[in-house]
């Protein structure tokens, strides 16, 4: 007799996971797309980096929902500590340094303009893949071997 156990990463705080990563991503694509077509001579540097946070979130977003792989966990991993270095260094920068994100990004201000989403997101997403993590292959116990 076969049964399989239904999957409890997609239900849950882990869906909602998911549709915020969704969401973000969405919204930083289409923020960055705008920008890079209307203006990007204002501000290559911050509109480029807008790009590069919309291509982490959404890969970020597909390797959550396929993180039950082993390859595809690692990709969530590094997705999401490459999201919070991001937050964190675009975020210091921007205080730090103004001048060079005059123009706002998903990260400046660590994420100000997202309600601080960005800054909050990836320590979730760590949470979530620390306590998820994929299950290893079961094999029967042989008894009386």
């Amino acid at each position: 007799m076969s049964s399989t156990a239904p999957s409890s990463r997609m239900t849950g705080i882990g869906r909602v996971l998911v549709i915020v990563y969704a969401v973000m991503a969405l919204a930083a694509t289409g923020r960055s797309f705008v920008q890079i077509v209307r203006r990007f001579d204002e501000a290559p540097l911050a509109y480029t980096l807008s790009a590069l946070a919309a291509v982490v979130y959404i890969l970020a977003t597909l390797a959550l929902v396929l993180a039950r792989r082993r390859g595809w966990y690692s990709v969530a991993w590094v997705a999401i500590i490459f999201e919070l270095t991001g937050v964190l260094v675009v975020g210091v920068l921007s205080l730090l340094m103004p001048d060079l994100f005059q123009h706002e990004t998903v990260w400046s201000l660590f994420g100000r303009g997202y309600l601080f989403i960005p800054l909050v997101l990836p320590l979730f997403g760590i949470w979530w893949l620390r306590t998820h993590r994929p299950a290893d292959v079961v094999r029967p116990v042989e008894v009386g071997a």
